[in-house]
Formats: C-alpha cells, structure tokens, sequence
C-alpha cells in the first residue's frame, strides 16, 4: 500500500468516528523485515555480504528478539471486529470500564506501581483487561536499580533471567 492510499484510509476512517471508537485498517499483506532490508540494501546500488558474496557492502545479520519485541502484532484485543460501509476499515468491538470504576482502579495501580509491586500490577491488569494473555513478567526496575540483569526476577520462566543481555551491550 502507498503512502497515500494509507492516508486516504486514515481520513475516511476519521470521517466514520463518532468518539470513542477504534478502527482497524486492512493495509494489505505484511511485509516481512528481511525481505524489506535486501530490498533497502539492493535499491541503495549496494550488496549485500554473505557467505556468497563475501565482499558485499552490508551484512545482514539475525540478532534474534530483544526483550520486550514480538513477532506478531495484535491488532485488535477481542476477536469480533465489526465491518464498515468501506471495505478495508474494520470498527473494533472491545469492552470499557464505567470512567468512576476505571478511575478507582488507575488509583490502585498508581499505589502498586510505587510500591514497585510488579506482580500484583499483572493481575490487576490481567483482571482489568480479560482478553490480556500475559507473558513472562521480569522486573526491569530491579535490573536497573543494581545496573545487572544479575538478581532480575522472572515470574515464569527462570531460564530467560540468564538469557537477557547486559546493561553494557544495549
């Protein structure tokens, strides 16, 4: 999709909002990073370096994911998006908190957060949000206050505290 197809969906998208809603764009099929960084590298009248080109002008080389990267994005929470009168804008169907309960609630995060109580922020945000399926919970605080991943608590899975990458290599 070009710039200004995308743009377009944008503005017609906005002109369907009423207040409040969110909408999904269909933006054609995903486009995956290796195959966008050879395209990058081969547009730039560069090569790339590989075992069959060992004089190329730039490698590609896969790191794997960084903490907190995901392969896939979700674009929506709940699975029930509601089609539109345009065909490539989707309405999404998600629930909300009355604003007084939602206030209540932000108020108790805010005092759990200062307590730097990470599991007990998880589960309010496990019960706030239904549809959130949460992962490993690791306490970057803790990493940053002593400068190490040494001490970093995992709550699932204890393997990945010694698979993260130290302060001095970010």
């Amino acid at each position: 999709m070009t710039i200004p197809e995308a743009v377009q969906l944008v503005v017609q998208a906005g002109i369907m909002a009423r207040g409040g809603e969110v909408f999904v764009l269909d933006m054609g099929q995903p486009v995956r990073v290796l195959d966008l960084a050879r395209n990058m590298i081969e547009l730039s009248g560069l090569t790339i370096r590989s075992a069959d080109n060992p004089e190329g002008d730039i490698e590609i080389e896969i790191v794997g994911l960084r903490p907190g990267e995901k392969l896939f994005e979700e674009l929506l929470i709940g699975d029930d998006p509601i089609a539109t009168p345009h065909p490539r804008i989707m309405m999404a169907n998600e629930n909300c908190l009355p604003w007084k309960t939602l206030q209540s609630r932000l108020e108790d995060l805010a005092e759990m957060v200062e307590r730097r109580d990470a599991a007990a922020v998880r589960a309010l945000l496990i019960e706030l949000v239904p549809e959130y399926r949460a992962g490993a919970l690791t306490d970057w605080v803790a990493s940053a206050t002593n400068g190490s991943t040494e001490g970093v608590v995992s709550l699932r899975t204890p393997k990945a505290v010694n698979n993260l990458p130290s302060r001095a290599a970010s």
